[in-house]
């Protein structure tokens, strides 16, 4: 029986499910693909008023000091050596909604907000540097098959798999979410990423593709899933109670901040696509160069106030740094700032977490809850003295693009796949005793009882691409044949 296709909200047919338009295979998104607007902002609008996506969290306040001279591949003011920027550290887990608990298995949200003197820049990762998947159009389906069922309003196992393995670019991803690392022990005890590629440039005009590295000066800790069940039931806002009484008590974390830097040119023709959201680059090729320290040292004085109510966005951006064709990434320009519109009002901005240090002038007018009311004039252009664009600032952030419109899958470098960096995780990265419980979290994960027998058996094969070994391990922990 053929299925029914699937359509929009209005009824028309929708052209792709998984694929949003773009200017030729790798180039930059297109605004007048509706389809993919709409599926956006209607999961923008899911839940009312917690998140829909890293509901549960917590964070800080703290400072960035630069330590190194980097001037030669950004202009950005807040990487200038010497440079101290205040900051706000969100941490959160993903699929969980508020009251859920911090220890649950799933990535963290690792997103800072820098309140710099040209305006607030917001790098929204991690702890991770990969993700599930390469296109936006895919994520709200990726986060409802996180979420509940539309019947019971359970957890469903069966169907996060059911995702999982009809999307192999998930491999890598979901591999980090089994092993010990979906666990960690404390916010303070993980690494943070940037995730996505960025463009940095300089006062020269030149051009580099950067990832950002947050390492936690207090180590890598995880827990066992035996643990992290245990706290579940012990204490839900372990990560959140931990954080607050480090610092209450002086114990300051701290991160350092490194990148890795790629020419311009070098990602045309790359082994594998740089700006695949599910790959890392290998550090033998482009390795890591510290930048400075971010380190924690202020709770916040009033929760919702200065938590709940922050709003972080990619598109917060300042010169000296620009965006990447990473599909992932230019789906977040509009999806970020538009839940925020939804869940907090139009006007958060103004609110004093996410106001910027520097002086607005914008002729954005009115809107509910305005209380930064703007001078006349109030249009633009104007010859009331009004406040003018400053193009020379973002003279270098561009970059040529061409090609037919289309809805396709990045084109494929030499080296691209789906399973053989998730293999490098398995094979070198981590211990024997680290691949041990990796299998044991993934048997604990695909025995729950809703996942049917027909779904162990496509959980197998995933893992079999990844590694026979891990493969195997899965197959005898599951009692499937093979």
């Amino acid at each position: 029986m053929t299925a029914p296709y699937s359509t929009d909200d209005a009824g028309h047919p929708v052209p792709s499910d998984g694929l949003s338009q773009s200017v030729g295979p790798n180039g930059p998104l297109l605004l007048q693909d509706h389809f993919l607007i709409q599926k956006m902002a209607h999961f923008n609008r899911e839940r009312v008023p917690e998140r829909v996506v890293h509901a549960k969290g917590g964070g800080a306040f703290g400072e960035l000091e630069v330590t190194e001279d980097v001037s030669k591949y950004t202009k950005a003011d807040l990487f200038q050596k010497g440079k101290k920027t205040p900051l706000l550290l969100r941490f959160s887990t993903v699929a969980g909604e508020l009251g859920s608990a911090d220890t649950a298995r799933d990535p963290r949200g690792f997103a800072i907000k820098f309140y710099t003197e040209h305006g607030n820049y917001d790098i929204v990762g991690n702890n991770t540097p990969i993700f599930f998947i390469r296109d936006p159009s895919k994520f709200s389906d990726f986060i409802h098959s996180q979420k509940r069922r539309a019947d019971n309003q359970l957890r469903d196992n069966n169907m996060q798999w059911d995702f999982w393995t009809l999307n192999p670019e998930s491999a890598h991803q979901v591999s980090f979410l089994m092993t010990d690392r979906g666990t960690p022990r404390t916010w303070r005890h993980m690494h943070g990423y940037g995730s996505h590629t960025f463009m940095w440039y300089n006062e020269a005009g030149e051009r580099f593709w950067v990832k950002y590295h947050f390492r936690s000066d207090q180590g890598v800790e995880n827990l066992t899933a035996e643990e992290a069940k245990r706290l579940e039931a012990e204490d839900p806002d372990f990560h959140r109670r931990d954080l607050w009484q480090a610092i209450e008590r002086g114990d300051n974390p701290s991160w350092t901040v490194k990148v890795q830097v790629m020419p311009f040119e070098d990602a045309k023709d790359y082994r594998f696509n740089p700006f695949d959201l599910t790959k890392v680059w290998p550090h033998e090729d482009y390795p890591e160069i510290t930048v400075g320290k971010f380190t924690l040292n202020r709770n916040p004085k009033n929760y919702f106030a200065e938590i709940e109510q922050a709003a972080f966005e990619p598109s917060n951006l300042v010169p000296g740094i620009a965006m990447s064709p990473d599909k992932m990434l230019q789906g977040r320009l509009f999806s970020y700032p538009d839940t925020h519109r939804y869940r907090i009002g139009p006007n958060y901005n103004q609110l004093p977490v996410n106001a910027p240090v520097s002086p607005v002038r914008s002729y954005n007018l009115d809107g509910p809850m305005t209380y930064q009311n703007q001078a006349d004039p109030v249009y633009a252009p104007n010859t009331a003295g009004g406040p003018t664009e400053a193009p020379e600032l973002y003279a270098a952030e561009g970059f040529e693009v061409g090609g037919e419109m289309v809805r396709s899958a990045y084109e494929l470098h030499k080296e691209d796949d789906d399973f053989s960096q998730a293999r490098t995780l398995w094979e070198k990265v981590l211990t024997e005793s680290e691949r041990t419980n990796m299998v044991g979290n993934i048997v604990g994960h695909a025995s729950a009882p809703e996942v049917t027998d027909d779904m162990k058996k496509r959980v197998v094969e995933y893992w079999t691409n990844v590694h026979p070994d891990l493969g195997a391990g899965v197959a005898k922990g599951l009692g499937v044949q093979s």
